[in-house]
């Protein structure tokens, strides 16, 4: 017995499919669904290039509807007519503004709407009239931008002849004096602090050795503080008299402030006389029955006249009580043949030797 295909039914069931799957699209494309639906007119003042029948209609991004009809104008063949057709419940003014968005990589256009807030007469047909540029293209916009630029350029070719003719004048000005710029540069960097720092040189007081044997030592403990001294002479730098600087020195430094130097060259001097009975550095360490105290009034090279080193120093030596036991004022000056460092520091150390042999001595006497 032979089987019957049910054709009819299979061909049924095909074009229900077919209606389901063109239904589907077309509630795809309009989010307004099967609803009811709104016409306006809208009127492009140019050109719309790409838009067709079946555009989309976006208001505030959102679609809407599609365009449904497209035509020129009867009366300005340059303006462009069209329907649109959209839901019903969307918030369409009289003011509403109207565009052409390009989207995608393809730049497909769609209609677009946005705000409003003035009601239509209901009497009266609405039309949207868009913006001036509405229908022009990224490209298009592009195009029309190097257009004016390219006019710029043509109205003012004289006067950029001149000014790259200036540039060009200017940069061989640069080249021919780059060693001079450099130098320039150079002195600015030096004279804001920038670039690396000369390195300092720093040179020490030497401590007297032959100071003589040790014929009376200390009979009581004695302490040397710190050295009082005016502000000009806190500091590691050679100081001149008359004040100023001088070729050679810029670069010196002694090795530690002026005081703080002297207050150690002089320990180290005790100690080389009579390391059994040294001195303390301050009375910090303990109770010293005696203190010397050391005012420095001077430590500087005068040039005024021959050259020489000039060093003074106030000595007092105070005991428990505060009471001054014995004062006096020791001055030494050696001749510099030579105003530079290191004869400087030679002749400093020769007059140094000869206030500490002093000093020793008579602080020795007096304790």
């Amino acid at each position: 017995m032979e089987t019957r295909a049910p054709y009819v039914l299979i061909g049924s069931f095909v074009l229900a499919a077919i209606l389901a799957v063109f239904g589907f699209v077309y509630w795809l494309n309009n989010t307004g669904g099967i609803g009811p639906r709104t016409n306006y007119q809208v009127q492009f003042q140019g050109p719309v290039p790409g838009l067709l029948v079946g555009a989309g209609v976006l208001f505030n991004g959102i679609r809407v509807g599609e365009v449904t009809q497209l035509g020129l104008a009867p009366d300005n063949p340059r303006f462009v007519n069209a329907t649109i057709s959209v839901a019903t419940a969307t918030p369409v003014r009289s003011d509403t503004k109207v565009g052409l968005e390009f989207q995608g990589l393809t730049g497909v256009p769609v209609v677009t709407l946005e705000g409003g807030v003035i009601l239509a007469k209901s009497s009266e047909p609405l039309t949207l009239i868009a913006d001036a540029g509405a229908g022009q293209s990224m490209t298009q916009a592009a195009r029309d931008a190097l257009r004016r630029v390219d006019t710029v350029l043509q109205d003012n070719s004289g006067p950029l002849k001149d000014t790259i003719a200036n540039f060009k004048t200017f940069s061989d000005g640069l080249a021919r004096n780059t060693g001079k710029i450099d130098g320039i540069l150079a002195g600015l960097e030096k004279m804001t602090g920038g670039g690396t720092p000369a390195q300092k040189i720093t040179y020490d007081l030497r401590t007297p050795q032959n100071l003589g044997p040790a014929g009376k030592t200390l009979s009581a403990s004695l302490a040397i503080p710190e050295p009082s001294a005016v502000a000009m002479l806190q500091t590691q730098r050679m100081l001149f008299a008359p004040v100023g600087d001088r070729p050679g020195f810029a670069d010196f430094l002694w090795a530690d402030s002026i005081p703080k130097l002297v207050q150690a060259r002089l320990i180290d001097s005790f100690e080389n006389y009579d390391i059994a009975h040294a001195p303390l550095r301050t009375s910090d360490l303990g109770q010293a029955d005696y203190q010397l105290l050391i005012d420095i009034r001077s430590f500087r090279i005068a040039t005024e006249g021959e050259a020489r080193v000039d060093i003074a120093l106030s000595a007092r030596i105070v005991d428990k009580n505060g009471k001054v036991v014995a004062s006096r004022l020791i001055e030494a000056s050696e001749k510099l043949d030579k105003v530079e460092p290191a004869a400087a520091v030679a002749a400093f150390d020769a007059a140094f030797a000869r206030i500490a042999k002093e000093l020793i001595g008579w602080t020795v006497q007096a304790v």
